[in-house]
């Protein structure tokens, strides 16, 4: 290919305007040396080539080899185009050819000695000349690739980021699926053990009842299977399944704020409702929330003080975590992916994640999920209860 055709869309239609005038002003010359005849070698040489220089398709040899012949048997005339030839070269690194072209042009001038030979009215000047055009030729070259690499190391990390940004979404479904598959596995074998409870005391039974609780054992069974079966593929695979009867309960906001409390930070905590009126997903969402606030916070601003508030009252699950300005930390390692994977888990919930500075250089990140329709009923009856002072209201720590 050639390299002219290479060129920015900008950068082509520049060039080939300035062809096109120094074409015209070394025809003119050549028509000048040769008593004002167009149809004379000079201008027609000079036409010819300008064409060379603005065919894209002809190789690249070809363009300087005319200029620089027709430059060795005419000089001054057609030196326009010789700099046009001369600065290419150069720019796509090509500087020995471009010295090589200056050299035969100022020997052919040399041993022809054309009226307007590039020794004369200076015996150098045009070497300098010449030399100049190559030396910006370099610089443009080089500023050019600078640019392209640049521009190629940028889309690059853009692609890179979106691939993490991706990969941190991926990981967050799969730790969704691997919690909901070790809260109803751990449901499920309950349902089963006390269904087998019920079962052996069947002579106490009625028939009727005694054959549906053993068709319920043998269902909870099955669905248990089938859930390691389907999900149990998401998780780790270095790590080790963990039997029904093991499977991890939900652990509360307040253990998760006692650990980092004995860590060192401090942290108020306000909850307001009953976790167990929430949805499974909203808690462990609510958990991880708070988890990934909380290590931001050592991370980001060590010694600040925290406040973390959670309310699981209706009609939505809403939590907050707010931290005061501290000192960064320089012996943390993140991948900065944390809250593209809670804004996810967040998302596919039906709620809404905010993450950002607060006044006086404080960092705030809440979410709001809203419980499902079905439960709306219920726990209006709870508010009501609230109200009336038969329910205990929240926690203040």
């Amino acid at each position: 290919m050639n390299w002219r055709e290479t060129l920015p869309g900008r950068a082509a239609y520049g060039r080939a305007g300035l062809v096109v005038l120094l074409g015209s002003i070394a025809v003119q010359n050549g028509a000048s040396v040769s008593d004002d005849r167009y149809l004379a070698p000079a201008p027609m040489a000079a036409l010819l080539c300008g064409v060379a220089l603005l065919v894209r398709r002809l190789p690249w040899y070809i363009a300087p080899l005319l200029v620089t012949a027709a430059t060795s048997w005419w000089g001054w005339p057609v030196l326009p185009l010789l700099l046009v030839a001369l600065f290419d070269l150069a720019a796509h690194r090509r500087a020995r050819v471009a010295v090589a072209c200056i050299a035969t042009a100022l020997v052919g001038n040399l041993l022809t000695r054309p009226a307007t030979s590039l020794w004369t009215p200076q015996q150098y000047g045009s070497v300098v000349f010449l030399l100049l055009v190559v030396v910006g030729g370099l610089w443009l070259g080089n500023r050019r690739r600078l640019v392209a690499a640049l521009a190629t190391r940028v889309e690059h990390l853009r692609v890179e980021s979106r691939l993490r940004e991706e990969a941190a979404r991926a990981a967050e479904r799969s730790r969704i699926a691997a919690e909901m598959h070790d809260v109803l596995a751990h449901r499920l074998s309950l349902i089963a053990l006390h269904t087998g409870v019920l079962a052996t005391r069947s002579d106490t039974l009625p028939a009727p009842v005694a054959m549906r609780l053993g068709l319920l054992r043998t269902t909870s069974t099955e669905a248990l299977a089938d859930l390691r079966d389907v999900l149990g593929a998401l998780r780790d695979p270095d790590a080790t399944p963990t039997s029904p009867a093991r499977a991890p309960v939900l652990r509360d906001v307040r253990e998760l704020v006692d650990e980092a409390r004995a860590a060192g930070q401090r942290i108020g905590l306000t909850t307001d409702g009953l976790p167990e009126r929430a949805p499974t997903t909203h808690r462990l969402a609510v958990y991880r929330i708070v988890q990934e606030a909380l290590t931001n916070a050592r991370k980001h601003a060590d010694g600040a003080e925290v406040t973390v508030r959670v309310d699981y009252r209706p009609p939505a699950t809403r939590v907050e975590v707010a931290n005061s300005p501290g000192n960064a930390r320089t012996d943390t390692v993140g991948g900065g992916y944390g809250l593209v994977g809670l804004r996810e888990r967040v998302t596919a919930l039906g709620g809404h994640l905010e993450a950002g500075p607060a006044d006086a250089g404080a960092w705030r990140l809440a979410a709001r999920i809203s419980h499902p329709v079905g439960t709306e009923q219920n726990d209006t009856e709870e508010n009501n209860a609230e109200e009336n002072g038969t329910e205990q209201n929240g926690d203040r720590t």
